[in-house]
């Protein structure tokens, strides 16, 4: 939908142009709640050691299919998400892997050996974790109440904690059990209507 050359929504049409859309914004967009929830949690809580650094930016990165991990910031046309589209995020597909490895040693150089590497994507898949482990090792940290969360309920959570202004509790993915019971359901937001 974003996509096509008819759609004359705002995005769509920002998409086609020179100057492009902040990645953040269109992931947002394909991706509903839970890239929401974790872009909203990722700029309130993300604390770069070099704030305007190249590669860190406002401290929250996206990971894609081609690009490696970039800036929320990092403007892309419809030509790049059409790139992206061609390529499965998966930790075996060199497309991804190359890439993706490459910035995330860049980054490790940039920000140095004591700063700690938040995930906010699924923890219980290899296409993230194996990959970013191999350079950030115990660095790379995730927040503990992702256990048993589905996508939304991640979502759900990180919103709830923005609005809270509460950060969540952060451990490293090595050797933590990334796979538990559900937990219980979060309550839902007073006064905002489940339909709206």
């Amino acid at each position: 939908m974003v996509l096509s050359e008819r759609a004359q929504f705002d995005l769509a049409v920002r998409l086609r142009s020179d100057e492009g859309v902040a990645i953040g914004e269109v992931f947002a967009f394909v991706s509903g709640l839970y890239f929401k929830g974790k872009l909203a949690y990722a700029l309130e809580f993300a604390r770069p050691p070099e704030p305007g650094a190249e590669l860190t930016g406002s401290g929250a990165l996206v990971i894609t299919p081609t690009a490696g991990l970039r800036p929320v910031e990092t403007r892309v046309d419809a030509r790049a998400l059409r790139t992206f589209a061609g390529v499965d995020i998966a930790a075996n597909d060199p497309r991804y892997r190359r890439p993706l490895l490459a910035s995330a040693r860049a980054l490790s150089d940039e920000i140095g050996p004591d700063c700690d590497v938040v995930l906010l994507g699924s923890i219980a898949s290899a296409k993230y974790v194996d990959v970013l482990k191999e350079v950030f090792g115990a660095r790379l940290r995730f927040p503990i109440e992702f256990v048993g969360r589905g996508d939304m309920s991640r979502g759900g959570l990180l919103l709830r904690c923005v609005r809270a202004r509460e950060e969540l509790t952060y451990v490293p993915v090595e050797g933590t059990v990334r796979h538990g019971p559900r937990p219980p359901r979060l309550e839902p937001i007073k006064g905002i209507s489940k339909w709206r």
